[in-house]
């Protein structure tokens, strides 16, 4: 009797301890699901993370690599849009600005109705692009040599660097470019046939990446 009750105590004292083996290896499981499950948790809230701060900087690299707020920015090109007719066009290296800075036949003098548009242009570059290098390239209209054309769509340029230096710009930060007759807007247009302003003019182009300038060559000179 005593036999069968040792054997009965063996018995009980076994289960009790496979109980206590399966109660600890389901707590196993449980914590390992539970830090599977929240590893899974940081990795999905990481890669959010990753996605916003990649939309940012997709916007950002859209707008130019610029300091501030991106929505003030956006708010100040509209309004050069609507307010100034100014065209803004993304390219791969920069933002380039189509704006209204024409010139007199055969002159290379910033007109006083023009200088609003390049204050508020000088604006924009110091507050949001003051790293940026800014290419200043100038037209002008088919009349003369495309020699006399070339250096006289120079001085255009240089006079408009001069103009912004007095905003507050610095030289090192303005290149200038004479494009001379080339991408005329109005073909075959000069002196004061309709149209003949829109080809003499300045465009602006803020680089975006690094310290080159957009206009990486010299026009080539035609005889």
């Amino acid at each position: 009797m005593r036999l069968h009750s040792g054997s009965m105590l063996a018995s009980i004292a076994t289960v009790a301890l496979l109980s206590g083996c399966a109660t600890t290896g389901a707590l196993r499981r449980a914590t390992e699901q539970t830090n599977a499950s929240l590893a899974q948790q940081k990795s999905a809230l990481d890669a959010e993370r990753a996605d916003r701060m990649a939309q940012d900087s997709s916007l950002r690299q859209d707008l130019g690599m610029v300091r501030g707020d991106v929505q003030a920015l956006r708010t100040e090109l509209q309004q050069m849009k609507t307010d100034l007719g100014a065209k803004i066009t993304a390219m791969e290296d920069g933002l380039k600005f189509d704006m209204p800075v024409n010139f007199a036949f055969n002159d290379a003098t910033v007109r006083q109705q023009d200088y609003t548009t390049l204050d508020r242009f000088a604006h924009v570059v110091s507050t949001y692009y003051p790293q940026s290098k800014v290419t200043i390239e100038g037209f002008a209209d088919p009349a003369g040599s495309s020699r006399y054309n070339a250096a006289l769509s120079k001085r255009r340029a240089d006079a408009v660097r001069d103009y912004l230096t007095s905003k507050g710009l610095t030289t090192n930060q303005l290149a200038t470019i004479g494009y001379g007759e080339t991408r005329l807007v109005t073909p075959r247009a000069w002196g004061n046939q309709p149209g003949a302003d829109l080809n003499r003019r300045a465009v602006f182009v803020i680089e975006t990446s690094g310290q080159q300038s957009v206009a990486l060559a010299q026009p080539q000179e035609q005889p």
